[in-house]
């Protein structure tokens, strides 16, 4: 398939989850997140990190806020994306209650006073996606960020894609930069 159609099979398959993503039911995202949650706190993958990088959800999500919560009480240090501005890179930074958050670009939500954390020390690295295949290929928003910065991340690192069960499609068209996830967990 050329790059050109790839990019409009992305686009459509982009418009078609963001509108099932929106149609969703609050209370089914909820409850399909608590399930992805204990699903998540029960993998070795989580057990054995120490340094957690979540995202913080938007627009219907895999909501991380409860894992968030559920990781701090056990003690873990948890990280999450901070962009400087849109179109630049993502970098983790510790979550810790200091400073409060803030809006980022696009509207996601960050720590105000950033502690940045190094990439090679993240444990395990939890990420978004708008469709996810049985390869652990992903489909994020178009912008490239968690293809960026995932191909930063040294390899032995696991990433863990979040999904609602129909973003978990047979196949999802990839491009040369875009950068799978080591497995996705899904309800």
């Amino acid at each position: 398939m050329a790059i050109k159609d790839v990019r409009l099979t992305k686009r459509r398959l982009r418009s078609k989850i963001l509108l099932k993503l929106k149609k969703q039911k609050e209370e089914d995202r909820s409850r399909k997140s608590k399930a992805i949650r204990r699903k998540l706190l029960r993998t070795a993958e989580f057990k054995k990190a120490r340094l957690v990088m979540f995202y913080i959800a938007l627009n219907g999500e895999v909501n991380t806020e409860e894992m968030i919560k559920a990781a701090k009480k056990i003690g873990k240090i948890v990280a999450v994306p901070v962009c400087k501005r849109a179109g630049s890179t993502m970098k983790p930074c510790i979550l810790d209650g200091h400073g409060g958050l803030r809006k980022g670009p696009y509207g996601v939500v960050e720590p105000a006073v950033e502690r940045p954390a190094r990439i090679r020390d993240l444990d395990l690295i939890i990420v978004p996606g708008l469709a996810f295949d049985k390869k652990g290929n992903r489909l994020g928003r178009g912008k490239g960020y968690y293809d960026r910065f995932l191909s930063r991340v040294p390899k032995d690192t696991p990433v863990i894609g979040m999904a609602f069960d129909y973003q978990v499609l047979p196949s999802v068209p990839t491009l040369a930069h875009d950068v799978s996830v080591t497995r996705v967990i899904s309800a």
